[in-house]
């Protein structure tokens, strides 16, 4: 196949490691030998994570997605589709995906542009409702459709009705070892001399090994130098439900019947290397599953291809990879049958060469290689027939900036777990609160605005009292403001200790941008008086300022205090200052190439177009209102990737005129400005151009960016603090938790029209 012209980009889609089951390794190898296959590929994965702090992932993880959350499926596939994936390979498992019977991954087959090839772990002839649903919709989505096992296939004729044509009967891939005799491993694990019988994987009940314990007696009885591994962890599922009840039910059972030091336990998950050597090392491998319709084990084929002796219960693969004498089945939950086809074969030395033998033969076109040939030709075909028929292919014509999509819920869980009885702390170490960094008025602004702005949101956050969390944060801003001096300190100790007499501008600015939206939207009487009593004080102060960010950032706060209070004339004349001297910032730095107020772009860049476009259009300011916008079009543009995502204005150096843009480190703080900025925009224009900016910033928090991967915690409401160039980071701090909340919360109002003014006040 030459991907050169064809599948060049292959993306695969399932669990992955370091995550332990076999679908992650399976999905591992099968993605690294397909790349070793074709090098002029470019494989990358998109793994499924069933726990929210995920995984700490290899680099070929381009995109994460959250089992039950149907929304990062459908980002996923925005990532496939910008990303332009040739094919998509699908891991499917009733059991990876959220949803009843795993739909959620119909979400993202939905969506997706390119030919599917799905590889089915499980086909159930007698499917129930659901699953019978999604597997219906599964193979109508898919281009080819692969099994591992002609029993699969069968399956797949008989139960679905899928066509000979649309079915590639690829096996299991398994590692290329060389025919070894087993003496070579056995010192490795003390067991030289003995004859060692072997079950591996992840142990649960539906593994029967309780039939292959109460077997030994009667193989120790005929073969005294005999050994049984059991190898493997407990399925974690099964440790979240039940802990280690059937492993300890195991180590009982092998107590009682005599056999416990001949019955050794291995409690881990290993890595394929010490797999190797356990398998080396065996005689006689032992598969006593109780489930007769299991199509495919891994487990089963890796010993299969090592060219082991094996004994099976009689389940569909067992019984295609062991006919013609490549091994011994025996009757489901018969112990007795176990014992005696194992010291049958400890006794004819002769037939375990024979058998082992022809395993190792009959295994050589499932050494991963050989299966990663098969399933380039399966792309290949999957392409041609694309190509071909173009209806097959689902075409979406969907554009996450204007879809609508459902929007993540709000949750104040991480919020929470920042704030204490003074108020939120600065930063975190990945979710735990930094006591050391201390707190700052910057962050209780941004907690207050918040909490101004969930007060009067359609869908309000469960499990949080909002007005205790708001009482904090104001008081902490109330603390803050020095009344000598007119300003805001910023930075506090964890033991209520100022360490400035004043604070920065910009955190100033912001101050007042809190307490003018509290004299407005706060929901309690006391707060909106305490609000506004701040706001008025600490105005004034914004007049000698330099920091053209820290006007932009008052004037919102003034445009939000006059919402519900009218400006006395010292104000409207510090507004109308700071107005100009924005105009004035334009005029002196931008032209037809550079549309911007400075010679650098830096952080919060949108808040000073913002601050122009709401107040040019309630004064009627038309110079004000046409910078404002034409400012922030030219911001959006440069900060739009050649893909159509969002890409802010990196903080590891900026952007200055003339300059190489610095593209990582990535903030929240940004996307959140433009956020704001474009809700502004549109509320003025009407124009849709804005809406669909505003939802391009706000989904780089959930997973449209230039890592494809997401930046909340969805169960806590978190936010990383951002993008570096090859990873995000992991801390959760408050200013980025607190960007993503406030955006999501005004996008949801902007969606639903919601009005922030309090119907007590105005």
């Amino acid at each position: 196949m030459n991907l050169n012209s064809k599948a060049r980009r292959i993306v695969f889609l399932g669990d992955y490691v370091p995550r332990r089951c076999g679908i992650a390794t399976f999905t591992y190898n099968l993605c690294e030998a397909v790349a070793a296959q074709e090098p002029d590929a470019k494989c990358s994965v998109i793994a499924v994570n069933d726990r929210p702090e995920g995984y700490d992932y290899p680099p070929r993880v381009g995109f994460e997605i959250h089992q039950k959350d149907q929304e990062s499926y459908r980002l996923a596939a925005d990532y496939l589709n910008e990303n332009k994936a040739d094919i998509l390979c699908v891991q499917h498992e009733f059991g990876i995906y959220g949803g009843p019977a795993g739909s959620h991954l119909l979400a993202l087959l939905d969506e997706v542009r390119m030919p599917v090839v799905a590889t089915l772990h499980t086909v159930l002839h007698k499917p129930d409702a659901a699953q019978r649903h999604v597997m219906e919709k599964l193979i109508r989505r898919c281009s080819r459709i692969v099994v591992m096992a002609r029993k699969g296939a069968e399956i797949l004729r008989d139960t679905y009705k899928v066509p000979d044509s649309a079915i590639d009967i690829i096996p299991h891939g398994i590692p290329d070892v060389p025919f070894l005799g087993a003496e070579t491993f056995k010192q490795t694990f003390g067991v030289e001399g003995k004859s060692v019988l072997l079950t591996f994987g992840l142990l649960g009940p539906g593994k029967g090994i309780e039939y292959a314990i109460r077997a030994m007696p009667g193989i120790l009885k005929r073969h005294p130098q005999t050994v049984y591994l059991v190898l493997g962890a407990t399925h974690p599922n099964l440790i979240a439900t039940e802990g280690e009840k059937y492993r300890t039910h195991l180590e009982h059972l092998a107590e009682d019947l005599g056999v416990k030091e001949q019955v050794i336990f291995y409690n881990r998950f290993v890595s394929q290397e010490d797999l190797k050597s356990f398998i080396g090392a065996t005689d006689i491998y032992i598969t006593p599953y109780l489930n007769e319709a299991q199509i495919t084990s891994g487990a089963l084929s890796y010993v299969f291809g090592a060219g082991k002796a094996i004994i099976s219960t009689p389940y569909w693969h067992a019984c295609e990879l062991l006919a013609d004498d490549r091994g011994v089945l025996v009757p489901f939950r018969d112990s007795e049958a176990i014992t005696q086809a194992t010291c049958a074969l400890l006794t004819d030395h002769a037939r375990m060469e024979r058998i082992r033998n022809s395993s190792y033969e009959a295994s050589r076109a499932s050494i991963w290689p050989a299966v990663a040939r098969r399933y380039t030709e399966t792309f290949e075909h999957a392409k041609s027939s694309i190509a071909e028929s173009p209806e097959k292919s689902v075409r979406s014509t969907w554009d996450h900036a204007t879809r609508p999509g459902k929007l993540p819920q709000i949750r104040l869980k991480h919020l929470a777990h920042m704030t204490d009885a003074t108020g939120i702390f600065q930063h975190a170490t990945y979710t735990v609160p930094n006591f050391h960094e201390g707190y700052c008025t910057d962050d209780n602004a941004r907690a207050f605005i918040l909490c101004n702005l969930l007060a009067h949101s359609s869908t309000p956050p469960p499990g949080e009292d909002l007005e205790l969390l708001a009482t904090r944060y104001l008081a902490f801003l109330a603390a803050a403001f020095d009344g000598s001096s007119g300003l805001f300190r910023n930075f506090m100790s964890h033991q209520r200790n100022w360490l400035e007499r004043a604070g920065s501008e910009d955190s100033h600015g912001r101050a007042l941008w809190a307490v003018g939206s509290g004299s407005s939207h706060a929901t309690n009487t006391g707060h909106r008086l305490l609000s506004a009593q701040l706001f008025e004080s600490a105005f004034p102060a914004i007049a000698s300022f330099t920091s053209p960010r820290a006007w932009a950032f008052a004037l919102v706060g003034l445009h939000e205090y006059e919402h519900s209070n009218t400006s006395s004339s010292e104000l409207c004349q510090i507004r109308d200052q700071l107005i100009q001297q924005l105009i004035e910032c334009w005029d002196r730095s931008a032209d037809d190439e550079w549309q911007w107020f400075e010679r650098r772009l830096t952080y919060a860049n949108a808040r000073l177009s913002h601050a122009l476009i709401i107040f040019g259009d309630s004064l009627a300011h038309p110079r004000a209102l046409e910078i404002g916008l034409t400012s922030l079009r030219w911001l959006a543009g440069i900060q739009k990737a050649p893909g159509g995502h969002f890409r802010p204005i990196g903080s590891n150096g900026f952007f200055e005129r003339n300059r190489t843009r610095a593209e990582f480190d990535q903030q929240p703080i940004e996307a959140h400005s433009m956020v704001s900025a474009c809700h502004a925009a549109y509320q003025v224009t009407h124009d849709e151009f804005w809406r669909k900016e505003a939802k391009r910033a706000l989904q780089w928090f959930l997973g449209r960016n230039d890592l494809g991967i997401t930046l909340i915690d969805a169960a806590t409401g978190g936010c990383r603090d951002g993008l570096h160039q090859d990873r995000v980071n992991e801390n959760q701090g408050a200013e980025s938790t607190l960007a993503f909340l406030m955006a999501l919360t005004e996008t949801i109002a902007a969606e639903h029209s919601i009005p922030l003014t309090n119907p007590q006040s105005s």
